[in-house]
């Protein structure tokens, strides 16, 4: 399994979030870090890859066994 971490303003924004919707987003990110399996796509024109939760998506590039969280939120923001 790999291990799981968030840059700062990924935090802030984990932070922001509802507990259920929080709850929701660890359980398939954990998921993910544990098998590998979920709707995962590379990004265009940037690093990184993002994980899609129902509306919301997570933001993140993987540093050797360690999935590091860039950001986190509804669909609508978070790719401004």
């Amino acid at each position: 399994m790999k291990s799981i971490s968030f840059t700062a303003s990924a935090t802030r924004q984990w932070i922001k979030l509802s507990p259920d919707v929080r709850k929701r987003l660890d359980a398939k990110l954990m998921e993910f870090a544990s098998t590998g399996l979920g709707d995962v796509k590379r990004l265009k024109g940037r690093a990184g890859a993002r994980l899609r939760i129902g509306d919301w998506r997570v933001i993140f590039y993987e540093e050797g066994q360690a999935i590091v969280v860039a950001a986190v939120g509804h669909r609508r923001e978070i790719y401004d």
